[in-house]
């Protein structure tokens, strides 16, 4: 077996798990009315250091429009706000409110907390993986690589439903992640107000 099949199946597996524990993350969001993009959009936030809509747009990869579309929703949901900068009041920055940070901080617990597989293994399988990992971290330019790709890489034969439900806490990648938030959001508000009438 040459080192970059092991590498494919290493990963295969790897992503097969990703998959598999995925609909907890999925029911941690939908607890809280919450959509992937609503995730990666707080995540990206801070309660004290503000954000440009520009910056969010670039980091999301996403129009501006669709990017104030996002915080538009983080505000009503009392989860962000935008702030006047004292020496320029036509710039806005986004930060977090105290609600909008006591809501990322549940949501990382939820999301670090191991699954039963992690969590049974032993000692020692938990010391490699550990190691493991954490080489893959400490990876120079890692960082930068992953904010410079456009979007994860789908593994051959596997299908986008399933690539989107391994990422989908936070990860939905953008213009489309965005466009099918939005159809999301507009579904629930038309079942909150339920069947519109015919006229007569």
């Amino acid at each position: 077996m040459t080192r970059a099949v092991q590498a494919g199946q290493v990963w295969r597996l790897m992503f097969d798990f990703l998959v598999r524990s995925a609909p907890e993350r999925t029911r941690s969001l939908g607890r809280r009315g919450l959509t992937p993009n609503d995730s990666r959009a707080l995540s990206a936030l801070d309660p004290h250091e503000g954000r440009t809509m520009r910056s969010l747009a670039d980091e999301w990869e996403c129009d501006p429009s669709n990017a104030t579309w996002v915080v538009d929703r983080l505000e009503k949901l009392g989860l962000a706000e935008r702030r006047t900068v004292a020496h320029d009041r036509r710039v806005k920055l986004v930060v977090l409110t105290a609600k909008g940070r006591k809501t990322k901080a549940q949501l990382l617990e939820e999301f670090y907390r191991p699954p039963a597989e992690i969590a049974a293994l032993d000692r020692d399988d938990l010391d490699a993986l550990h190691r493991v990992l954490s080489r893959l971290s400490a990876e120079p330019g890692t960082a930068r690589a992953a904010r410079a790709a456009r979007a994860p890489a789908r593994p051959s034969g596997t299908s986008r439903g399933a690539w989107r439900r391994a990422i989908g806490t936070g990860v939905s990648a953008g213009r489309s992640g965005v466009r099918r938030d939005r159809g999301r959001a507009g579904r629930r508000a038309g079942a909150r107000r339920g069947p519109r009438r015919r006229r007569a």
